[in-house]
């Protein structure tokens, strides 16, 4: 092991059962929050990203809009304004919807949402206008209607190659979560912040939680790397 490896973890002030613990819901509340994001955004991305490829602009515009706006404007701007801008919605404290969004998951899963969402729509919208023609064209020769065509041919062949576009998208809203901690969220950054004022020790608290980062982002590309693989399988020479 490395020499500032060594000495990091033989801190033992900073690593023990108590800070360890603190880590740990970091961690549980950095994954929870980046998985949910990252769900929810695509099943949003994957309607406006066929809605985005429409020709009619009643329809494409509204998302182009919205692809712009979450696209243009950096996510912690967005994160303030869902955070603080809720509670300013007249009327809102005195319905249900203020039980949920009081607490700080709720507004920052709201804003990792929308924004992975506007980048996933346009990661797809570009997948889908690169499906060849000749495809299309095989789809309708077999009587494939619109809806046929899109789930059958489509999609699937966009899903192949948007995976690796998508994948650093998924570790871009990972790193992201980091500012989460800004609106009070006790995720990985937060909970090295918390042991950071506890005990004096910025170096110590930040490497080792980089170091959780860097071992996320592994398994996500190792994850992704699979994923591909089994894609794009058929496009691999057959042995003889």
């Amino acid at each position: 092991m490395p020499e500032f490896l060594t000495e990091l973890f033989s801190s033992n002030e900073i690593f023990t059962a108590t800070t360890l613990m603190v880590y740990w819901d970091g961690l549980v509340t950095t994954v929870h929050l980046v998985f949910l994001s990252l769900i929810l955004g695509l099943f949003l991305a994957v309607p406006l990203a066929i809605m985005r490829t429409s020709k009619n602009p009643l329809i494409n515009g509204p998302v182009w809009l919205f692809t712009y706006v979450f696209r243009g404007t950096p996510l912690l701007i967005q994160l303030y304004i869902i955070y603080y801008g809720i509670a300013q919605i007249h009327g809102i404290q005195q319905t249900f919807w203020w039980d949920i969004f009081r607490e700080a998951f709720y507004p920052a899963l709201l804003a990792f949402t929308l924004n992975t969402a506007a980048y996933t729509t346009e990661i797809i919208r570009g997948a889908i206008v690169a499906t060849p023609n000749g495809e299309i064209e095989a789809a309708k020769a077999y009587g494939m209607n619109w809806a046929m065509r899109m789930r059958r041919i489509v999609l699937p062949s966009a899903a192949r190659r948007a995976v690796q576009a998508y994948s650093n998208e998924v570790i871009f809203m990972l790193h992201s979560s980091a500012i989460a901690s800004v609106v009070t969220l006790m995720d990985l950054t937060g909970a090295a912040r918390v042991i950071y004022s506890r005990f004096y020790a910025p170096f110590d608290a930040f490497i080792f939680v980089a170091l959780i980062y860097m071992v996320l982002t592994f398994i996500l590309v190792f994850v992704f790397r699979k994923l591909e693989n089994h894609l794009l399988r058929h496009q691999r020479p057959v042995s003889s």
